[in-house]
C-alpha cells in the first residue's frame, strides 16, 4: 500500500522573483541534504496543480521501508516549514493522505503524536 504526503499553497497574488527564488533554494538545499538516494523527495509540480490560486502544490511518496519513514518525512516537513515561513499570506494545506499535519507557529509542522 502506498502513502504520500501531499502540500499546496493558496494565495491570490503569484509569486514574486524573490519568492520564487528563496524556494528554489529550499528545494536545492532539500534536495543536497536528503538523507536517501533512492527514495522520492521534496517534489514540486509546474506551476502548481493547476489549480486557481495555487503557488505551490507537490507531493513526496513515503518509502516503503518503515525505519525511513520517519526520517524522510522530517525532512520533508522541515524543508516545507521553510517554504511556509517564505510565502506570507499563503493558505497552506499539508496531509499525509487523510491525515492533516498540524502547523504550530514556533515549530512548524510536526507529525502528531
Amino acid at each position: 500500500m502506498s502513502v504520500s504526503l501531499y502540500y499546496s499553497a493558496i494565495r491570490p497574488t503569484p509569486l514574486t522573483d524573490g519568492e520564487t527564488a528563496a524556494v528554489d533554494r529550499i528545494v536545492a538545499a532539500h534536495m543536497e541534504s536528503f538523507p536517501y538516494e533512492y527514495e522520492e523527495t521534496l517534489y514540486l509540480y509546474e506551476n502548481g496543480a493547476g489549480e486557481p490560486d495555487e503557488i505551490v502544490a507537490g507531493s513526496t511518496k513515503m518509502p516503503t521501508d518503515f525505519d525511513r519513514v520517519v526520517p524522510v518525512l522530517d525532512h520533508v516537513l522541515s524543508s516545507l516549514t521553510q517554504m511556509r515561513r517564505s510565502l506570507p499570506g499563503a493558505e497552506w494545506r499539508v496531509h499525509l493522505d487523510d491525515l492533516d499535519i498540524p502547523w504550530d507557529e514556533t515549530d512548524g509542522y510536526f507529525l502528531p503524536e
